[in-house]
C-alpha cells in the first residue's frame, strides 16, 4: 500500500509541518503522519504568533523558507510590535490570529506540495535495524518504510489532562493521547521524563462587558513577519484588558484543596514564565490583581481566549471566578481552562542537527525536546525537517551557531545544558541579542536558505538590494554635511543639543534624539534619497547608524569566541582518560559529547580549567 519514504514526520503540530514542508521542497519523498487531519498546525494554547524572542524565531524561520511567518501574516487580525520603546535589539513582532484560518492555511499549503502525502493514523513505535530508524508502526498496524523518522509528538505522548480532580487521558481536549511510542524508546535505551502545561477557559464574547475594559488596538502602520510580499488583511481587531481582584483570588483559593498542581497530582513541571492563575495568586501573594488579556480568536467567531487565566482548577471554581472578573460578570463559558501532563525526552540526547545519538536517522522536535510555544517548536521542526533530507541525501548538515540566529541559540541551549521544566526563547538568553535583531533576519539567514533550495534566487537578490540600498544611505549621511542654521531650530524641539560648526548627518542620527523622520524635515537632499527606499530599508540604515560602534564592539567579541567554536572534538573522545578533569566534568562531557570547545565551555558542571585541560588536548 504504501512506497517507501525518504522522511516519516510524525505529528502535524507546528514543528511536523514545518519539518515536513521543508524536507518535501528539498526534494524529498515525505509522508505526515498525524491523528486527526482536521486538526493539522491547530493553535492548541493562545491565537497568537511572536511575541518577546519568539518573533525573532518566525522571522527566521521565515528567511530560511519556512511558511510560519507567511500563515501568520495572511492570518493576522492585529499586528503590534513589542518593545518599540526600547532598543532594536528587543523590537519584537506579535500578531493575534484567526485560529481556524491559520490551521486551514497550514493545510492548504501542506497540500499543495507535489513530494508530501498524508496519512491519518496514530504512530505507535519505531522500525529500528542495526541502530539506524527505518520507518514507523501505526495504530492500524501497519509499517511504513522511510530513510528516516522526525518525531514531533507535542503533548500527545502518554498525555494526561487534569481538570481539578478529573483527569483523563488526551493530548488536547477532545483528542487521544498517544501511546506505545515512549516505552519503545526507553526501551531502546533513552531517558524520558514528564512536563506539564496548561491552558485557559474559552468564553462567549457576546457576554463580556467590553466598556469596562482597557481597549488594545495593533499598530496603525501594519508590519509583517515574512520578507516575501504576501497580502495582509487590511483591517485589524480590538483586543482588551481587564485584571483580577482580590474577589477573584479568595474565589480561585477556594478551589486549591482540589488543585491537581497543589496536591501532587501533577508531577510534571510546568512553564515557569507562562504560570497558572493560581500559581501567581500562591507565588505572589502580595499582588491584588493580575493583568488578564482578553483576545478574539478570529474574525468570525464569538469564541474568546482568556490569556492570563490559565488553570486546572475545578469547572465550577473557574466559572465563579471568571464571573468576578470586571467585563465578565455574565461570562458563559465554552470550555474550561486544564492542565495537561506529557512525556518528554531531555534534549541532551541529541546532537546539534536535532539527530538522536542512540539512533541513526531518527530526529526529535518541539515539545517532545522539553520546549513550550508554537515558534520555538516550528524553529525545531524546520531545522530536523532540513537535517533529516540533508542525511538522507548524503549532504550537509545544517547547524546554526549562536552567533547567527536565536534558532542557534535555542538548539545550542537544548543541546547542551538540556531543561526540566518547559523551555521559552527569552532575548536574555542570546548573548549576541544586538546582532540578532528581528529586522536582520533575512540578511543573517537567506543565503543559508538559498543554498538548501527553500527559497529563491529572485528573494536573496531582494536582501542583497536591501544591504545595498541601506549602505548607501549610511555612505550619504556620513559624506553629507548640514549647516547650523539650518537644523538648529529642530535640534532645540527635539531637546538636544544645537551646532556651532557644519556637521556630517552621521553624527547627528547618532544621537538618540534625532532620527530620519526629523532630520529629513531640515535637509531636502535627505528627503530626497529616503524617498527612493522602502521602510525596512530605510530603517535598517538608521539601525547601522545609531548603533555602529555597538555592533562593532560585538563583533569583536563573536570573533574572539570563534576560535572556541570552530575547535572541534572527536565523537569518540574519552574524557574518562583526562584524569586531571573533575569528575564532574567528565561524566558530563562522556554524556553530552559536545562537537566544539566552545559548546563544551557551556555545559553546566564543566569549569574554566576544565575548559583550559580540554584546550591543551583538543590542540593536539
Amino acid at each position: 500500500m504504501f512506497e517507501k519514504y525518504n522522511v516519516i514526520v510524525a505529528g502535524a503540530g507546528h514543528a511536523g509541518c514545518e519539518a515536513a514542508a521543508a524536507a518535501a521542497n528539498m526534494g524529498s519523498k515525505v509522508l505526515l503522519i498525524t491523528m486527526n487531519m482536521g486538526t493539522i498546525a491547530q493553535m492548541s494554547c493562545n491565537p497568537a504568533m511572536g511575541g518577546v524572542a519568539k518573533g525573532q524565531i518566525v522571522r527566521e524561520v521565515d528567511a530560511l523558507g519556512g511558511y510560519s511567518g507567511i500563515i501568520a501574516d495572511k492570518t493576522t487580525i492585529q499586528f503590534r510590535m513589542l518593545n518599540r520603546s526600547k532598543g532594536p535589539a528587543m523590537w519584537s513582532p506579535r500578531t493575534q490570529n484567526d485560529r481556524m484560518r491559520f490551521a486551514e492555511e497550514w493545510r492548504l499549503t501542506l497540500e499543495s506540495l507535489p513530494n508530501l502525502d498524508m496519512w491519518q493514523d496514530t504512530v505507535t513505535g519505531l522500525l529500528v535495524k542495526d541502530g539506524k530508524a527505518c520507518g514507523v508502526k501505526t495504530a492500524m498496524g501497519i509499517e511504513i518504510e522511510s530513510d528516516a523518522v522526525v518525531l514531533t509528538n507535542g503533548t500527545f505522548l502518554n498525555g494526561m489532562i487534569h481538570i481539578g480532580e478529573k483527569k483523563f487521558g488526551g493530548g488536547r481536549t477532545g483528542e487521544k493521547a498517544a501511546h506505545g511510542l515512549t516505552e519503545q524508546l526507553v526501551e531502546l535505551g533513552f531517558e524520558a521524563g514528564r512536563m506539564k502545561t496548561g491552558t485557559p477557559p474559552r468564553v462567549d464574547g457576546r457576554t463580556l462587558n467590553y466598556s469596562v475594559m482597557e481597549e488594545q488596538w495593533g499598530d496603525e502602520e501594519r508590519g509583517r513577519f515574512s520578507y516575501t510580499d504576501v497580502p495582509l488583511p487590511t483591517e485589524q481587531r480590538c483586543c482588551w484588558i481587564t485584571y483580577t481582584n482580590s474577589q477573584v483570588h479568595d474565589t480561585l483559593k477556594e478551589g486549591f484543596e482540589k488543585s491537581p498542581m497543589f496536591t501532587g497530582r501533577i508531577k510534571g513541571l510546568g512553564p515557569r514564565y507562562c504560570p497558572s492563575i493560581e500559581d501567581k495568586i500562591n507565588r505572589f501573594a502580595e499582588r491584588d490583581r493580575h493583568q488578564i488579556f482578553v483576545e478574539p480568536e478570529g474574525w468570525n467567531t464569538v469564541e474568546i481566549y482568556v490569556n492570563g487565566f490559565s488553570t486546572s482548577l475545578p469547572e465550577d471554581v473557574q466559572y465563579k471566578a471568571l464571573r468576578l472578573i470586571p467585563g465578565f460578570e455574565k461570562a458563559k463559558m465554552f470550555r474550561p481552562g486544564y492542565a495537561i501532563e506529557y512525556d518528554y525526552f531531555p534534549p541532551t540526547q541529541l546532537s546539534l542537527t536535532l539527530e538522536t545519538k542512540l539512533i541513526a536517522n531518527l530526529f526529535f522536535a518541539g515539545q517532545i525536546n522539553g520546549t513550550t510555544g508554537y515558534e520555538e517548536a516550528a524553529s525545531q521542526g524546520l531545522m530536523a525537517g532540513i537535517n533529516a533530507h540533508q542525511k538522507v541525501h548524503d549532504q550537509h548538515e545544517l547547524i546554526l551557531k549562536r552567533a547567527e540566529s536565536y534558532i542557534g541559540v535555542l538548539i545550542d541551549d537544548l543541546i547542551t545544558k538540556g531543561t526540566e521544566e518547559p523551555y521559552r526563547m527569552f532575548t536574555s538568553r542570546a548573548e549576541h541579542r544586538l546582532l540578532l535583531r528581528q529586522d536582520n533576519a533575512d540578511i543573517r539567514l537567506s543565503p543559508k536558505g538559498y543554498e538548501l533550495g527553500l527559497i529563491s534566487e529572485e528573494r536573496l537578490d531582494k536582501v542583497k538590494r536591501k544591504v545595498a540600498d541601506s549602505d548607501e544611505i549610511v555612505k550619504f549621511t556620513k559624506s553629507k554635511s548640514i549647516e547650523p542654521a539650518n537644523v538648529n531650530a529642530l535640534l532645540e524641539e527635539l531637546n538636544t543639543s544645537t551646532l556651532n560648526q557644519n556637521t556630517k548627518l552621521f553624527n547627528l542620527l547618532s544621537r538618540p534624539q534625532v532620527n530620519f523622520a526629523d532630520l529629513q524635515k531640515a535637509d531636502i537632499a535627505l528627503q530626497e534619497l529616503l524617498a527612493k527606499y522602502d521602510k525596512e530599508t530605510v530603517e535598517q540604515a538608521e539601525i547601522k547608524i545609531k548603533y555602529e560602534s555597538y555592533f562593532d564592539k560585538e563583533l569583536e567579541i563573536v570573533h574572539k569566541m570563534k576560535r572556541m567554536e570552530d575547535q572541534e572534538i572527536n565523537p569518540d573522545f574519552n574524557y574518562h582518560q583526562l584524569v586531571s578533569l573533575s569528575k564532574e566534568a567528565r561524566e558530563k562531557l562522556m554524556r553530552i559529547k559536545p562537537r566544539t570547545l566552545g559548546q563544551a565551555s557551556r555545559i553546566s558542571g564543566v569549569s574554566p580549567s576544565d575548559v583550559s585541560v580540554l584546550m591543551v588536548h583538543v590542540s593536539r
